[in-house]
């Protein structure tokens, strides 16, 4: 049989051609088997294609102590599938990761063996310690610089560990208490299943705890996540970087709890596969978050297989900022001249004062992504850069940090501040941050036009805000001091700035 992509433990590092190759990990889960393509091996690492296959390798474990022979061989089936496919792909390499049920069946090394025998495919099954491990490494891909607890709950088992900017704790736990095992508990015991729960937490956790933030991490749990951002009409329909008050997700997971199951079942936003286990994510997560105590709840969409991936990166690269190293990737795709990015960076350091770190991250961010539109029909642009990069694949940030972002570049393609398309995200940002957002689109809307997209035009020119004024310094390279366009769109700077008037200075 073809081998096919080979699988190779060791870190790949950026400038590596084997990193420029298609990355594939295979993630076997309790209840789902799932194929994920990857652009590449990177640090902000991009789907190309993603497959599950519900397989419910862990549904009646929790009884019988095996893989069930359908689960056995739908699992089988899956991952030949998986073979053709990634070969199809051309995947450079593929890893073969499994959790609970694999390691949990007395059958489980009998599938191991099949899988290789008839995929090709070399599987390693992780510990619970290790599925805590990535599946946290997850957490620290997806977010910057995340702290907090992190907990993992799959088909089989919820996994429990601590962030702290950035790096996992060695205190991991692996507990019986995924969707499945839930389930059956919640059959045969009903809600007192919540103290076989709690006791079980008690034992791991011991003692009082607090953490300012949970993140969530797992299919069940983003269920979850999407059916309370449709009871509440999020304002970004995005389940990563979703951030919700603890005591308000609490009520919420208890009044599912009282649920008949039918109604359930029609929820808004919950996929039709999790209809059946959405009441044991929600009680896992009521009891958990009793447990640790947290202010919020802030959902992730990556997790084991994101951690795996990030470990295998080298360590110059595992410090790089995840939104952007992405942002970057995707607005090279899109500019015109992919290094006028850096020129408006510039061009903005010094517009506004007493900008924080996580402000100067997101302006950056902002400038990489400033020209992925001008494919556009003018009359769109605004509208549609706004609604496109709300909803981006991004990582790195949160839902008010989207907004801003999106915000930005919506002003630098002259959309309206009273554009409907703005609300209700904008609502997510306090108004100073809605006036910066202006003034920093404004003023990449007026370097674009000074410039005409030439980093060395832009690099001759300055713009200062303050004072009531706002003055354009254009040096020889620039040649329009007295252009009608760069005039107006002076002016809108100066509108968003809240100046009262203007001023265009030839320099030497």
């Amino acid at each position: 049989m073809n081998a096919g992509p080979e699988r190779s433990p060791a870190p790949v590092a950026a400038g590596d051609p084997g990193a420029e190759r298609h990355y594939a990990v295979v993630d076997i889960g309790s209840n789902s088997v799932r194929l994920v393509v990857y652009e590449q091996l990177g640090r902000a690492p991009l789907p190309r294609f993603n497959e599950k296959s519900m397989c419910r390798l862990g549904e009646g474990l929790e009884e019988s102590g095996v893989i069930a022979a359908d689960a056995f061989a739908r699992t089988l089936e899956a991952m030949r599938r998986f073979r053709a496919v990634a070969e199809a792909m051309d995947v450079g390499c593929i890893d073969v990761l499994a959790t609970e049920a694999m390691r949990r069946a007395s059958n489980g090394a009998d599938l191991v063996r099949a899988i290789r025998a008839e995929a090709g495919f070399d599987v390693r099954v992780l510990s619970g310690a290790e599925e805590a491990h990535f599946a946290s490494l997850g957490v620290v891909v997806g977010f910057h610089r995340p702290t907090g607890v992190v907990g993992d709950m799959g088909g089989g088992s919820v996994e429990l560990a601590e962030v702290t900017d950035g790096q996992v704790g060695a205190d991991t736990h692996s507990l019986p208490l995924g969707a499945l095992p839930v389930q059956f508990l919640l059959a045969r015991d009903g809600l007192d299943a919540k103290r076989r729960i709690d006791a079980k937490l008690k034992e791991a956790l011991p003692g009082e705890r607090t953490t300012p933030v949970f993140y969530a991490v797992g299919g069940g749990w983003r269920a979850l996540a999407r059916v309370h951002m449709a009871s509440v009409d999020a304002p970004v329909p995005v389940v990563h970087g979703y951030r919700v008050d603890a005591r308000e997700l609490r009520a919420f997971a208890k009044s599912i709890l009282r649920m008949p199951e039918g109604k359930i079942a029609s929820l808004p936003g919950l996929p039709s596969r999790r209809g059946r286990t959405l009441a044991a994510s929600a009680l896992v997560m009521d009891r958990v978050v009793k447990r640790i105590a947290p202010e919020q709840v802030v959902f992730s969409a990556l997790g084991v297989r994101e951690g795996w991936l990030y470990h295998r990166l080298g360590s110059a690269e595992q410090k790089q900022d995840p939104l952007i190293v992405g942002v970057r990737a995707i607005g090279q795709t899109f500019a015109r001249v992919p290094r006028f990015a850096d020129a408006l960076v510039r061009w903005t350091d010094d517009l506004l004062p007493a900008e924080t770190q996580g402000e100067r991250r997101l302006r950056v961010a902002a400038c990489a992504l400033s020209d992925i539109a001008w494919r556009d029909d003018a009359g769109i642009r605004a509208g549609e850069s706004f609604r496109r990069l709300l909803e981006a694949p991004f990582i790195g940030l949160d839902h008010a940090g989207r907004a801003f972002i999106a915000a930005i570049v919506h002003a630098r393609y002259a959309g309206s501040p009273s554009d409907p398309v703005l609300s209700p995200a904008t609502r997510l940002l306090p108004p100073e941050l809605c006036r910066r957002a202006l003034i920093i689109g404004r003023a990449m809307l007026l370097g674009y036009r000074l410039s005409g997209s030439v980093p060395e035009i832009l690099a001759s020119a300055r713009l200062r805000v303050g004072g009531g004024v706002v003055r354009l310094e254009v040096g020889k390279a620039a040649r329009v001091p007295d252009s009608e366009v760069v005039a107006n769109r002076l002016n809108l700077v100066a509108s968003a700035a809240g100046a009262k008037r203007t001023e265009i200075v030839e320099t030497a």
